[in-house]
């Protein structure tokens, strides 16, 4: 194609972008807001790409997947038909118009005013007392309304920071103590000694069955993904499945004919580590579903809380230690079943 041919299209897609414009915000709602059409026509250098390709060049503010997100949703034309296809070919002059509407992701990484227990804060970190049923990261199912929004609306700095500072997570029905970090620096420091073995965290979980054995017993079992329920982890052969390697260490706290209750120190953090190494032993938490433990004590949730969390402070050198009682829901449950917790 000549310069001069390419000329003649951008100027005529021009006109008919802007036609195409108007008759497309006449048929639009105009009481929906937060929806833009925006009209662009697609450049020279941008001649034969993919459609996605190209709108990710043409408007770089918006992502790539997002972008392709709208154009599976059906809200994409080009030259007044509506594409689908994200590997779609274009050429120069086509005439685009993309009706920008917010979706689940898009909205994902907002600010949320949310009360939030923070125990410690600095300017360097802070930590947080989570409470059961609060998602830590967006996901599909809780695009809002996690400790990543709450974190976001709370401190300006957390929106400079990847994933606003959080370098571990609690699952949703886990309570208890987070560290997160308010620098960059810091961020990667706390990883660091994350991976490094050298943060300390130790839960407070409620199971099926007395305790046999002896009263502290280290778990060497591999984690990956179940074979037979891509849904859930599963204690792995590595010779046989992808995994990682997973260590924990369970002490005993109390006994009864029923139930134990026990003490769990992480020595890695694979997911779902405790419910999983615990299921493993033949104790599955109180109402962990996901693992076969059944509700008992009036819990709606699964029986863990992270009640310590103790690591060197990056910057101040400071060796820093948090203690969490567990939540009222808990502490009524062991007392509904006969277990004694004593923090100490």
């Amino acid at each position: 194609m000549t310069d001069s041919e390419q000329s003649k299209l951008i100027i005529s897609g021009a006109v008919a972008a802007h036609d195409l414009l108007d008759e497309a915000q006449e048929e639009s709602d105009s009481s929906s807001l937060e929806m833009e059409l925006r009209q662009v026509m697609v450049p020279a250098e941008s001649h034969g790409s993919r459609l996605d390709r190209a709108l990710a060049g043409i408007v770089p503010e918006f992502s790539r997947s997002y972008l392709q997100q709208l154009i599976e949703a059906g809200v994409v034309q080009i030259n007044g038909l509506v594409v689908q296809k994200t590997s779609s070919k274009v050429k120069a002059g086509d005439a685009l118009i993309i009706e920008l509407r917010p979706t689940p992701q898009s909205q994902a990484f907002k600010p949320e005013v949310m009360a939030l227990d923070v125990v410690y804060e600095d300017p360097y970190l802070c930590v947080i007392n989570k409470p059961a049923g609060l998602v830590v990261h967006p996901a599909p199912g809780n695009w809002s309304g996690t400790l990543l929004n709450g974190l976001l609306a709370r401190d300006p700095q957390a929106s400079f920071l990847p994933r606003a500072g959080i370098v571990h997570r609690l699952d949703k029905d886990t309570s208890g103590l987070m560290v997160v970090a308010r620098q960059r620096s810091v961020m990667d420091q706390l990883v660091g000694l994350i991976a490094a073995r050298d943060v300390h965290r130790e839960y407070i979980a409620l199971a099926h069955g007395a305790w046999q054995g002896a009263k502290t017993r280290q778990v060497e079992a591999a984690i990956g993904r179940d074979p037979r329920n891509r849904l859930r982890m599963a204690v792995v052969d590595l010779e046989k499945n992808s995994g990682k390697t997973a260590s924990t260490v369970v002490s005993l706290l109390h006994n009864e004919t029923k139930y134990c209750l026990v003490k769990c120190k992480l020595h890695t953090g694979r997911t779902h580590q405790i419910r999983v190494h615990m299921a493993f032993l033949g104790h599955p938490l109180v109402s962990d579903a996901l693992y076969g433990g059944l509700p008992a004590g009036g819990l709606g949730r699964q029986a863990l809380h992270a009640w310590r969390l103790a690591f060197e402070h990056p910057v101040t050198g400071e060796m820093m230690e948090f203690k969490s009682t567990p939540s009222a829901d808990l502490q009524a449950a062991m007392a509904d079943l006969g277990l004694i917790y004593n923090q100490d």
